[in-house]
């Protein structure tokens, strides 16, 4: 018997060096180790009509666990709708279990991720016509710019209470099963994550400061407004580092500098193909922005500090960044 669960332990350790850690299409396998609770974050507001909800969640790749953060994108049609990857507890290991684009909502491991999914089906808005209409009692969208809007509050009264579970089976998982409408939806025609959401888990496994094992389970950018827009919270950060002295002028000059160049190239590289990136471009702004990312957190941790920060960081108003 040792044998054996020595000889599956090897096997999954292997599929684990195998799996490549951007992959939507394949099963992400880690042995014995349990993915972490969801953290508890804001729901940005919603970028535009037409964006659809993408909830953040644990992946895994070298390094361990890793935050997805939340995101709007837009569906690859009209009338598909998301449903959530989960981790699942299967012969010893953790699974799990892709995320799709379909006409319905499957199951997803009974895991509540907030704002709509509340672990069977979705709330948070439905398809009308060619439309999207948004629940605003479960979502954040601006009334004065989205008008295709209703308020439903009768469909999360069964989630008031906030499980943080992100796991099905297994001791302290979440014990639900597939039901006969949810495994129907399973067999629909299904669509596999978009470009733009597969540059996004790129852009998350590269960044440092999304693994557990750096920030302890609560990741400090736990959600976006669109895939790859993480200027502002790069600029947030910057702005902290700037009031609390663990930032130079220099550094700061020098972040500042390559921000705007980054800044210019997504700017030129629209103009060249009608407003929008291109795959490749995608991948080298997000390739920019993990190099500053990380400069930040070096600049924000080394032994170069501002004499004099400003006033509201000295009593504590700066913050801390992990």
């Amino acid at each position: 018997m040792r044998f054996s669960n020595l000889m599956r332990n090897l096997i999954v350790g292997a599929t684990v060096a195998l799996v490549p850690a951007a992959s939507f299409a394949g099963v992400f396998v880690s042995v014995t180790i349990a993915p972490p609770v969801l953290p508890v974050y804001t729901q940005p507001i919603c970028p535009g009509d037409g964006y659809l909800w993408t909830p953040g969640y644990w992946a895994y790749g070298d390094g361990g666990y890793y935050w997805v953060p939340g995101v709007w994108v837009r569906p690859p049609q009209v009338g598909l709708l998301w449903t959530p990857g989960y981790w699942g507890w299967n012969n010893g290991v953790y699974l799990f279990h892709a995320g799709y684009w379909g006409p319905h909502v499957g199951f997803y491991g009974g895991v509540n991720y907030g704002f709509g999914y509340g672990g069977s089906g979705f709330y948070g808005g439905r398809w009308e016509g060619g439309r999207f209409a948004y629940n605003t009692a479960v979502v954040n969208v601006n009334r004065t710019v989205i008008h295709n809007v209703y308020e439903d509050r009768t469909v999360i009264v069964h989630n008031t209470v906030y499980n943080r579970t992100s796991f099905n089976g297994g001791s302290g998982g979440i014990q639900v099963r597939e039901n006969e409408r949810e495994a129907s939806f399973a067999r629909e025609r299904h669509f596999d994550a978009t470009v733009e959401q597969q540059n996004h888990m790129q852009m998350a496994h590269a960044d440092r400061g999304n693994f557990a094992s750096v920030n302890g389970g609560r990741p400090q950018n736990a959600a976006f407004s669109r895939p790859g827009e993480r200027a502002v919270n790069q600029q947030e950060r910057v702005a902290q580092g700037v009031r609390s002295g663990q930032m130079t002028a220099g550094e700061t000059r020098n972040i500042e500098n390559r921000e705007e160049s980054i800044h210019n190239q997504a700017a030129n590289d629209r103009a060249a193909n009608g407003g929008h990136l291109t795959a490749q471009e995608h991948q080298e702004i997000n390739q920019r922005q993990n190099n500053v990312s990380r400069s930040i957190y070096n600049d924000k941790h080394n032994e170069n500090t501002q004499a004099h920060p400003h006033a509201e960081a000295q009593h504590g108003g700066g913050g801390h960044e992990k």
